[in-house]
């Protein structure tokens, strides 16, 4: 219910933008290195190291057993991949989740890079899950319910014939990484928990190309679409506050790395 949520001031909302922004930076580090060849525990040292070196805390690692500060889900892989000495392939494509604790609050957020030339459905698949997202956050606004969101992201993708991961949402955020409330990415519109003022949360659409369906594997982490069809995910943070919805994370490194290849 509503009272457990909770509400952050204007002070908190302030240093979670700064946990947020420096997510933003470690993506932009990580994206530095994205090509294939690289093994994906490279990329997860790159990331806790620039976390560590800003004074900050990788939010993932030691996580409820979690062994590194990246999760990184290559293809299939919907959500939760764990760092291996795997190398990625030209044609993969790869969300890189990351979070940071500092100053007493989390910053958590996602990206899905392709490696090298990817396929076309791979491209539309990526970029439809970004917008997505976008269309998310455009329907977050206080009066608006958790239902909105879920519709619009829902309603975008499912005319494409692509799948949305039920099992998984996005969050709630703050002094923990994951609070209330649950932001499902799919729904009924104006149905669901109102949205309020003073409320920050994530929005994370995980779309796969073919069937909804997943599975976890024995690591109890890994999470794969059963039908082995690529998923992307996307992720930002937001606040609800007076002046608005505002984006807490920034794509802004992220893309000026990627330059002309952002999809």
């Amino acid at each position: 219910m509503f009272h457990r949520i909770k509400l952050k001031s204007e002070a908190d909302i302030a240093l979670i933008r700064e946990s947020s922004l420096l997510v933003g930076k470690t993506l932009a580090e990580v994206a530095k290195a994205i090509r294939p060849g690289v093994p994906l525990i490279h990329l997860d040292k790159i990331a806790e190291e620039f976390i560590r070196d800003h004074k900050a805390v990788p939010s993932f690692k030691g996580y409820n057993g979690f062994p590194a500060a990246l999760c990184l889900s290559v293809n299939d892989v919907v959500v939760h991949g764990i760092p291996s000495t795997t190398m990625l392939e030209d044609g993969d494509i790869v969300s890189v989740d990351c979070g940071v604790y500092k100053n007493g609050f989390h910053g958590d957020y996602a990206y899905t890079f392709a490696v090298g030339e990817i396929s076309e459905e791979k491209r539309l698949l990526v970029k439809r899950t970004k917008e997505s997202l976008y269309l998310g956050i455009k329907a977050a606004k206080a009066g608006n319910t958790i239902g909105d969101i879920g519709y619009a992201v829902q309603h975008y993708v499912e005319s494409f014939g692509y799948g949305v991961v039920r099992e998984l949402c996005g969050h709630g955020i703050g002094r923990n990484m994951h609070e209330k409330p649950d932001i499902p990415n799919y729904g009924i519109s104006g149905k669901g928990e109102p949205l309020k003022l003073g409320m920050v949360f994530c929005i994370e659409p995980m779309i796969t190309q073919g069937s909804r369906r997943i599975y976890m594997e024995a690591d109890q982490w890994t999470i794969r679409t059963q039908d082995r069809l690529p998923a992307a995910h996307f992720e930002h943070q937001i606040a609800l506050t007076k002046e608005g919805t505002e984006v807490l994370s920034t794509y802004e490194y992220i893309e000026e790395v990627l330059g002309k290849n952002v999809i």
